[in-house]
């Protein structure tokens, strides 16, 4: 059976990431006004341009999805203001990075590559759990994730597990209290809100249940 290794491909990074883009767009208005309770307003918009200008890539100029992942980390830090640009384009770019071509692509290397997308935002952001950001979301949906896989769940399971996850860490985001960000500045003011960054973060991972599996 190893014989029959199956990677992801370019097709289906790309309807990913135009799924995303249209969910992105959908819940524009709604992203904007999380962020306008206690950041810059504008969560929603810059997400909606970022993942418009990925969406437009054509798949067929690109290789394999790993070269394809990559670009769309880059086209999200050079079109999304704030830092939600960098964040994200940094996910992507650890996604490109571990879901290389020739590597079969089930849980285990879902979940190594969301891991290896969430040390690298961590390391760029400075922000831990708890802090009321996108790795409230991120970290359990990679916990989950992980551990479908070692209980030997395939692929679909592990991402309906990651995506019920992220949504349960977006919404404890609502009573945590803002340590890094625009909202840190609001202090004990920004418990009672739900963080915009975790909640495009959970609608990543729902996307990504929807469309690689």
């Amino acid at each position: 059976m190893g014989m029959l290794m199956s990677e992801l491909t370019v097709e289906t990074a790309a309807a990913w990431l135009k799924d995303y883009s249209q969910v992105v767009a959908e819940n524009s208005t709604m992203l904007t006004d999380l962020d306008r309770q206690i950041g810059d307003a504008d969560h929603g918009s810059n997400m909606t341009r970022g993942m418009a200008a990925v969406a437009a890539l054509d798949p067929a100029t690109f290789a394999d999805a790993s070269s394809l992942l990559k670009k769309a980390g880059m086209t999200l830090v050079s079109t999304v203001g704030g830092a939600s640009g960098p964040l994200y384009g940094t996910l992507f770019l650890r996604l490109g990075t571990f879901l290389a071509p020739g590597h079969e692509f089930d849980a285990a290397a879902f979940g190594a590559a969301l891991k290896a997308g969430l040390e690298g935002i961590v390391a760029r952001g400075k922000a831990e759990r708890g802090d009321k950001t996108m790795v409230d979301a991120l970290a359990p949906a990679v916990e989950a994730c992980l551990a479908a896989a070692e209980k030997g769940a395939g692929l679909k399971e592990a991402l309906d597990a990651a995506s019920a996850a992220a949504n349960e860490g977006r919404d404890a985001t609502v009573e945590m209290i803002a340590r890094r960000g625009r909202a840190s500045y609001l202090g004990e003011r920004s418990k009672g809100h739900q963080d915009p960054g975790a909640t495009s973060l959970a609608l990543l991972i729902e996307s990504a249940a929807r469309c690689l599996a």
